[in-house]
């Protein structure tokens, strides 16, 4: 959720230029959910990437902020620098968490891997899968940012993959295929999640965790029942990260209206599958009007946006590139709101009170304890169009939701593995 002009500078330490950004307030009384980089802690040495300055993208990475991280390299006058460390030291945040992704060497881990690499906030990244991850973080090592490349390889390995880690990232799963719904993957891929998770709770129970595999909206209840049944499990740090709907909302709606992306952010509710994905164009920031056929037409291609590029790859993978890169954004809010960030706002798809259903994509607050407050505004004042797809979804996603939770409470199958 990126709807704010920035204003960006940036401080030179050893080397490293890290942007120094502010965020106006948007809509709704909200602040867009980009990146600031105050902190205690200052960074002593540093070799890797340099941001740009004074700079207003129209991209962005992760959030606006961290895009400056990928500008080239400027050229300071030694006086500017060292008065902007003396002004802005105390605002640069150093690397301090550790992420693990399950399912590191995938179509979607191995981009998400890289743009996590990049991310100036984390000390560690801890790469797991059943196999060809070695040399993907044997690449990924000779990245010159801070975070320290470890892998881990087949079962054994997993819950070394795991210990002091913050946020756990699980992409792990087969890829949609021509003609597969998302319903096609559940037996596969509700295993793999049922068996990673399990290991999650019994190594880092405490850590974010942020379900990619599909279908999200049966994986996450059967991660919350596993935790559950180890007695680990707190609603406010597990989460569907459903942030690719918002990405491909926000993009879809700034083609068609021609607005800069940058300014544009449309909440998406429900969940993560066809009908179940209800972008409320009527709460669009900034406010525009559509006409019913658009609604219609942008509603119908957000909702059906895997299965366009599922096509358009034509058996050769499904949606990972832009995949990584919504979920990149999500852990890095996540971070953030981690490092004490109290203006960092997502949507997520989560145990929820919001409907009658117990899992509810919608915009949240996220917090050091993960959710620190849903925001009930979005479904307020709804259309009558979104109403009614509001109310048709949710006999679907409570299907969904109940296949999950009936399959995590069967007795494991033999052989399944992660």
């Amino acid at each position: 959720m990126a709807s704010a002009t920035l204003s960006m500078s940036s401080v030179s330490v050893s080397g490293f230029l890290a942007p120094i950004c502010e965020t106006r307030p948007c809509g709704a009384g909200l602040q867009a959910s980009a990146v600031s980089f105050p902190t205690k802690k200052v960074f002593k040495t540093f070799s890797g990437l340099k941001a740009g300055v004074a700079c207003e993208s129209e991209a962005s990475f992760f959030s606006h902020e961290s895009n400056g991280l990928l500008w080239s390299s400027v050229s300071r006058s030694k006086a500017i620098e060292n008065q902007q460390i003396e002004q802005k030291a105390g605002q640069i945040r150093a690397s301090t968490f550790k992420v693990a992704i399950l399912g590191a060497a995938g179509g979607i881990g191995q981009p998400l891997s890289l743009l996590i690499k990049m991310s100036p906030l984390i000390s560690g990244l801890h790469l797991y899968d059943i196999a060809n991850v070695k040399g993907v973080a044997a690449d990924l090592s000779h990245c010159n940012t801070p975070a320290q490349v470890l892998d881990f390889t087949g079962p054994a390995e997993l819950p070394n993959s795991l210990k002091g880690v913050n946020v756990v990232v699980i992409p792990a799963g087969v890829p949609r295929k021509p003609g597969m719904t998302r319903d096609d993957l559940f037996n596969i891929n509700a295993g793999i999640v049922r068996t990673l998770v399990e290991a999650v709770a019994d190594n880092c129970p405490n850590a974010f965790i942020q379900i990619i595999s599909n279908p999200v909206n049966s994986t996450v209840p059967i991660a919350a029942e596993v935790l559950k049944q180890k007695g680990v499990y707190d609603p406010k740090k597990l989460f569907g990260v459903t942030t690719l709907d918002v990405v491909r909302a926000n993009t879809f709606v700034a083609q068609k209206k021609n607005l800069r992306l940058i300014d544009v952010d449309v909440p998406v509710v429900g969940g993560h599958a066809g009908i179940t994905i209800l972008p409320l164009l009527s709460k669009t920031k900034p406010s525009v009007t559509f006409t019913q056929e658009e609604i219609k037409e942008l509603t119908v291609r957000i909702q059906n946006a895997g299965t366009e590029v599922v096509e358009a790859k034509a058996g050769a993978g499904s949606a990972t590139l832009s995949m990584a890169y919504a979920a990149a954004r999500f852990v890095e809010s996540s971070l953030r709101a981690l490092d004490g960030d109290s203006d960092v706002y997502e949507c997520s798809y989560i145990q929820s009170e919001l409907t009658e259903l117990p899992f509810f994509a919608s915009r949240i607050k996220l917090g050091k304890q993960g959710v620190e407050a849903v925001i009930p505004s979005d479904l307020e004042g709804l259309t009558e169009y979104e109403q009614k797809a509001l109310e048709a979804l949710k006999p679907e996603l409570k299907a969904s939701i109940e296949k999950g939770i009936v399959f995590a409470n069967k007795q494991a199958p033999a052989g399944t593995a992660a």
